[in-house]
């Protein structure tokens, strides 16, 4: 089959053996798959997939199935999309049926592509380990990005206000559409986030950076969970300030999971946020979807920093 590599700091497609499908698993001819950060991070060589995982780039995948192992639910036809620890951007993938979903109705495949990762990865940490609840006040930096769409929508509707930090006018805009309170860009003085704090809750895919910042902004006993390093590792802070206030602090990854968590994790989605795509309350946030021939392309779209939602790769565009 033909799979996308990062190979010294680039992308390139290139033949790979197709995997097996073994009991409890399907196989997924894809149509599209998402773009993540972590595919750039692969890329670069900074972010090795997990032990076991394909090498693959690709972290979510949208197609239909084409086989169905031995134990499963799922038929030959369906159409679903998949939460991957990689081999996404491939002309198929094998995954553990528990970790597919099916695709809402009046979605294509291209826009449903964009949806597990980030979905999952803002599911996990507002509500399973930043035990959100309505009406409590959020701050989600880099409000923007497919993560921060996702983070903003889930905020609007399960009832607490959200607020953001973004990189220009036109993305808090953008956010705002989208259901955010307010919020300010990154290149101002990020100390104006105080208009409208305290916040219950702060969603951090920046880090150090920001780190000083978080701890004044969180009102006493308020979450505040890492989910990346964008702004750097290393940060000083100020423990008194942090019991004070009975701060908890949480890192969180979800790639590395075991694959019982994850089905844990996409069973409640299943039955908690997909049936609002079908309602509308929610919307795949698509920003750019480019050719198989424009892998390259794609990667520096969202390397960018200037990409409002999310970008797809089309592998099969007969499907998507």
């Amino acid at each position: 089959m033909n799979a996308l590599q990062g190979i010294e700091g680039r992308v390139e497609w290139g033949e790979r053996p197709a995997p097996a499908c073994a009991p409890g698993q399907i196989r997924i001819r894809v149509a599209a798959a998402g773009l993540n950060r972590a595919d750039l991070l692969q890329k670069a060589g900074l972010y090795p997939p997990p032990p076991g995982a394909s090498d693959i780039l690709g972290l979510e995948c949208a197609g239909v199935v084409s086989e169905a192992g031995a134990g499963v639910t799922w038929q030959v036809g369906d159409r679903v999309c998949a939460l991957l620890a990689g081999g996404g951007m491939a002309e198929e993938v094998v995954v553990d049926a528990r970790h597919a979903l099916p695709v809402p109705a009046g979605l294509s495949l291209a826009e449903v592509a964009a949806l597990p990762e980030v979905y999952a990865t803002a599911w996990l940490n507002l509500f399973q380990l930043g035990g959100l609840k309505p009406g409590e006040k959020v701050l989600l930096h880099a409000g923007a990005s497919g993560v921060g769409s996702a983070g903003i929508q889930l905020c609007k509707a399960f009832g607490s206000p959200c607020w953001v930090s973004v990189g220009s006018a036109d993305r808090l805009a953008y956010c705002e559409a989208l259901g955010a309170e307010g919020g300010v860009l990154r290149g101002d003085d990020l100390q104006s986030l105080r208009d409208f704090a305290p916040f219950d809750l702060i969603l951090d895919p920046v880090g150090a950076n920001y780190a000083e910042l978080n701890l004044q902004l969180l009102r006493q006993d308020g979450r505040w969970v890492v989910i990346g390093l964008m702004g750097g590792r290393k940060a000083e802070l100020d423990l008194a300030l942090l019991l004070g206030k009975r701060i908890q602090l949480t890192g969180s990854t979800l790639r590395s999971r075991d694959a019982d968590f994850k089905a844990q994790l996409i069973a409640e989605l299943g039955e908690k946020v997909w049936p609002l795509f079908a309602s509308g309350q929610l919307k795949p946030q698509l920003e750019r979807q480019f050719a198989a021939k424009e892998a390259e392309l794609a990667f520096e779209t969202l390397a960018s920093n200037q990409v409002q939602g999310k970008v797809v790769l089309l592998v099969d565009e007969s499907l998507a």
